[in-house]
């Protein structure tokens, strides 16, 4: 049964690194005592996987870099927990692709192991990573992600602003020329946000709520605490 935890993001204003999520975090892991990282969409590995070990070892969790493991896929496969670290998503993919760790992840997803994804990490457990903010500072070898679940995400949605001045597309109406060429739904994740997979059921919690965009069809707005598990299916 898949369990995933997907973060719009890792860090709130005036809050330290995944503190506003960590009493979801805790939950999700359902025990687990360690769990693996892996933090390619940032260039300093080390230094972002010394950043989430301290973190994790506040919530009385350990924390292995996968890319410190003679091999990553190795220590994915051996897991009990898996962490995917924000940063950009492009080179996310491709490094995942290089590395050949898309194979293993779905694997231990689909045995049950917990998937926590923060932003990049939430981006790549989807269909595609089409709806991703971030540059393409590096180009994978496809925009096709693990497919975790059904649909795609849009991290720190951001609302249209009636006031601004700026003569750039909003984030909607990127969407909407999303669904001009592409069919999977989209949630529009604001910071702060969440969504919790547990097999079939899919809810929406944290802070702020979403915006679910669909293929001709208006965008839905959509609460802390709705049930989105229809996107599932």
């Amino acid at each position: 049964m898949r369990r995933l935890l997907l973060l719009s993001n890792s860090t709130q204003p005036d809050r330290g690194y995944l503190d506003h999520a960590a009493e979801e975090i805790v939950r999700h892991l359902r025990g687990a005592r360690s769990i693996a990282f892996v933090p390619y969409a940032l260039r300093d590995h080390g230094g972002y996987a010394a950043k989430a070990r301290e973190r994790f070892a506040a919530l009385g969790v350990a924390l292995e870099g996968v890319h410190e493991a003679p091999d990553a896929a190795v220590a994915i496969e051996r897991a009990e927990a898996l962490f995917v670290g924000g940063g950009n998503t492009f080179r996310l993919l491709a490094a995942l692709e290089e590395r050949r760790l898309l194979a293993p992840i779905r694997a231990r997803v689909a045995e049950g192991m917990p998937y926590l994804g923060a932003s990049a990490g939430s981006n790549v457990a989807c269909v595609t990573i089409k709806t991703t903010n971030d540059m393409p500072i590096v180009q994978p070898r496809s925009f096709d992600a693990l497919a975790l679940v059904p649909f795609n995400l849009n991290p720190h949605y951001v609302d249209p602003d009636p006031a601004s001045r700026h003569m750039g597309e909003t984030r909607e109406q990127r969407l909407r020329e999303f669904h001009e060429e592409n069919e999977p739904p989209v949630v529009g994740l604001r910071e702060g946000g969440w969504l919790r997979v547990d097999g079939e059921n899919c809810r929406l919690g944290g802070l702020a709520g979403a915006r679910l965009f669909r293929r001709g069809e208006p965008p839905v707005e959509h609460l802390p605490g709705d049930d989105l598990s229809a996107l599932l299916r």
